[in-house]
């Protein structure tokens, strides 16, 4: 509704003047203004019998108000309920070793699982003696899955793009493949379709980078319980005050060194409040150090030596597992062959 333009007052007529009442005339009743009916109160044989609906929850009436009514707290949202008895199937066939839990809600997703004799169902839980079985289709697919041993380059992200550096994945194209590649495989680019980095490997390191398409090599080499072995050749100076601080050594580092610290370096280390696993650490020229561990935490050696007084300035993975990076050219790659093995 549109309002009165401001400083203008509303003027209203007089109303008319009501005629003289007639003193014969008969005197009417008043007549009551219009509203909802008035409803008489029902007999007990009368009252409908409502149904009772089971709530949720419900608080439990106040001490000394028996007749008080339970409030009804609202429902929750619908989740999917966790199982029961059992164990999810995704996670089973990924116990099993047959893939990865994302592979296996595929396998579930396309029809190719079946427990006891029935089609499975996202979500299943399995006990210990269900009959589980994999259709053809579901390794047939797996076995189209790839995974490529790159020869990173320092510059490069072992994940995502970040702060205007590109992703190590880039890298993986018809025209880097190694010439000397001994794998029947030809590349395509559906190959690319959800290869991801398989472990760390930073921006300031170079060597042998795993990227995967395969669940079952990704949980080997990152998974919680995984003890795969990662070998690592580092350059490193004697710097106990910083790179940039007094007293650095760059030659012949292992005179100086103190032997308590490498013992250090070997097991007595902690990061981000939590103590290393032992680790294999010797010189290998007194420049250089082999590292071998058995977990990657994010710049994992550069912060262990930092912890004892050296710092890196050289950093080369040369194998991870039973996969050594051989004689692969920087920045080119290959695929792992059908025999190999983390």
């Amino acid at each position: 509704m549109a309002s009165d333009p401001p400083n203008r007052t509303l003027k209203l007529k007089p109303a008319a003047p009501k005629p003289p009442a007639d003193p014969r005339a008969p005197r009417r009743p008043p007549v009551r203004p219009p509203g909802p009916a008035r409803a008489r109160p029902l007999s007990s044989a009368q009252r409908p019998e409502l149904p009772v609906q089971p709530a949720a929850t419900a608080t439990a009436p106040r001490a000394g108000d028996p007749g008080r009514a339970p409030r009804r707290d609202p429902a929750p949202p619908h989740t999917p309920a966790a199982p029961r008895d059992g164990t999810r199937l995704n996670k089973r066939l990924a116990a099993l070793g047959l893939c990865s839990r994302r592979e296996a809600d595929e396998w579930i997703a396309n029809g190719w699982v079946s427990v006891d004799g029935a089609v499975a169902t996202m979500g299943q839980a399995v006990g210990p003696g269900a009959r589980i079985e994999v259709l053809p289709a579901a390794q047939r697919a797996q076995g189209e899955r790839v995974t490529i041993l790159l020869h990173k380059p320092v510059g490069y992200v072992s994940g995502q793009p970040e702060d205007g550096h590109e992703a190590a994945v880039v890298l993986v194209n018809a025209r880097t493949h190694w010439k000397d590649d001994r794998s029947p495989r030809r590349f395509s680019p559906a190959q690319l379709k959800g290869l991801a980095p398989a472990g760390r490997l930073d921006i300031d390191s170079t060597g042998l980078l795993v990227l995967t398409q395969d669940g079952r090599v990704a949980r080997a080499l990152i998974g919680e319980d995984s003890e795969v072995e990662k070998e690592y050749l580092v350059r490193v100076v004697w710097a106990p005050h910083g790179p940039k601080g007094p007293g650095v050594v760059e030659q012949d580092v292992q005179a100086v060194f103190p032997a308590d610290r490498l013992a250090r370096l070997r097991h007595g280390l902690s990061l981000d409040g939590q103590p290393l696993r032992p680790a294999g650490v010797d010189w290998l020229n007194p420049e250089q150090l082999r590292f071998v561990l058995t977990e990657g935490k994010k710049r994992q050696i550069r912060r262990m030596c930092e912890a004892v007084g050296l710092h890196v300035v050289g950093l080369k993975r040369v194998r991870i597992g039973r996969v050594a990076l051989g004689q692969l050219p920087q920045g080119q790659w290959r695929y792992l062959l059908p025999g190999e093995a983390f």
